[in-house]
């Protein structure tokens, strides 16, 4: 008979718990990829995020654009830069506007800001205060049209905002390739032709020489005035698309600039009190720049501030500072004004927070990214006024409305 062997029953093992999870070495191997990762990722994304902020400044100066075309289409000409009510009547700026007010104020209403034309055109703002139609001088903070940012007027890369800015814009009028009597286009601010140094002028009196010249009579104005002022804009004057004979595909309507932040940019700052041989040579207000930081002015050079009168800080005014440029420096080169301040005369620089250069807005309506190495001729050139062709290369030649000059390259 067999017997089976017997068998111990083994005592049961008892495991210990275990838990998952990282132990602290690879936690901080995991925290440096992720950190690296960042670091790769993070400038593409801010170069996407500036691409999307880029074309939708380009989108807005387009809305400009179809408005600029929609008002030639009702009234039969551009909105006129640098216009309103006589200062002449009382000199308050409470009761009239100086003639300053900007060509994107007659643009409202054609760019989906009918509300806020009808309180300029009625003198009423929002906050029922009544001004005289077409509102106060356009520094008037109490007048809450002026005081708006209208976002069609803003670039989103521009990062200005609040005080002591009024409505801040990043859109501004194209003057043409001559600063000479560009500031006003030759009329004073009672809308008479007005400059030094011609006794011979129909009213000249020798006791009141500032504001003796009475006359308005387009036909009489002297011939390098009518050729100072070569832009598609011509400030204080009513122009038309059929002025423009290089071609509106050809020819700038208007460009970026870049708000002042108070810091002394040279794309969103302006020189002041420069001397007036500045104007007839460009690169006297290039050299005005910081020569060890050639992106500010040193600090020793002053610059238009004060109150809201800094680079694009009132939507409403026409003037070099705030709504006006030329195409005479290449983009994002510096500004200068004279010893006029605000209302004196000055080389205004198209300029943006873009890389590389700025947006403009050709007659047709389309807009165009320009760079700042465009060919900008000689600027060590004095402006011309008689039909000739720009010293400042193809970039001057862009900005002139009739000088028959013949584009044929991309730009």
């Amino acid at each position: 008979m067999n017997q089976q062997p017997v068998t111990t029953p083994r005592k049961p093992t008892t495991r210990k718990p275990t838990t998952s999870g990282f132990t602290l070495v690879e936690l901080l191997v995991v925290i440096a990829i992720i950190g690296v990762l960042v670091g790769l990722l993070l400038p593409a994304v801010q170069a996407a995020r500036e691409a999307a902020r880029r074309m939708s400044c380009s989108n807005n100066f387009k809305q400009i654009g179809l408005g600029m075309h929609n008002y030639h289409s009702a009234y039969n000409q551009l909105p006129i830069n640098m216009t309103g009510t006589d200062a002449a009547a009382t000199g308050n700026g409470a009761d009239q506007n100086n003639m300053v007010l900007s060509w994107l104020v007659g643009l409202t209403p054609f760019v989906e800001q009918q509300a806020l034309w009808e309180q300029i055109s009625n003198g009423v703002d929002s906050e029922g205060d009544q001004y005289q139609p077409m509102g106060p001088s356009p520094w008037f903070a109490g007048f809450s049209p002026w005081a708006s940012d209208i976002p069609s007027f803003r670039c989103p890369s521009d990062p200005g905002v609040g005080l002591p800015a009024l409505g801040r814009t990043n859109y501004a009028a194209c003057l043409g390739d001559n600063p000479r009597m560009s500031h006003d286009g030759g009329k004073n601010r009672s809308g008479f032709y007005d400059w030094s140094g011609t006794a011979a002028w129909p009213g000249w009196n020798a006791e009141n020489d500032a504001w003796a010249r009475t006359t308005s009579d387009l036909s009489q104005v002297p011939a390098w005035v009518r050729g100072s002022n070569r832009g598609m804009f011509w400030n204080r004057h009513s122009t038309k698309f059929r002025d423009t004979l290089d071609g509106l595909s050809n020819t700038i309507a208007a460009g970026e600039i870049a708000t002042s932040l108070g810091q002394k940019e040279l794309i969103a700052d302006m020189a002041n009190s420069v001397h007036y041989s500045s104007l007839f040579t460009p690169s006297k207000c290039t050299d005005l720049a910081d020569p060890t930081r050639p992106q500010y002015f040193p600090a020793s050079q002053s610059v238009l501030n004060g109150s809201s009168r800094e680079r694009g800080y009132r939507w409403a005014d026409g003037r070099h500072p705030f709504a006006s440029v030329h195409t005479v420096l290449p983009p994002n080169g510096a500004s200068c004004i004279t010893s006029g301040g605000d209302g004196g005369q000055g080389i205004s620089t198209i300029g943006s927070r873009h890389q590389g250069g700025a947006h403009v807005l050709m007659g047709d309506g389309a807009v165009k990214f320009i760079t700042d190495s465009i060919e900008a001729g000689n600027q060590d050139a004095d402006p011309v006024q008689n039909g000739e062709m720009s010293p400042y290369g193809l970039w001057g030649a862009l900005g002139s409305r009739a000088s028959r000059e013949v584009i044929s390259e991309e730009f």
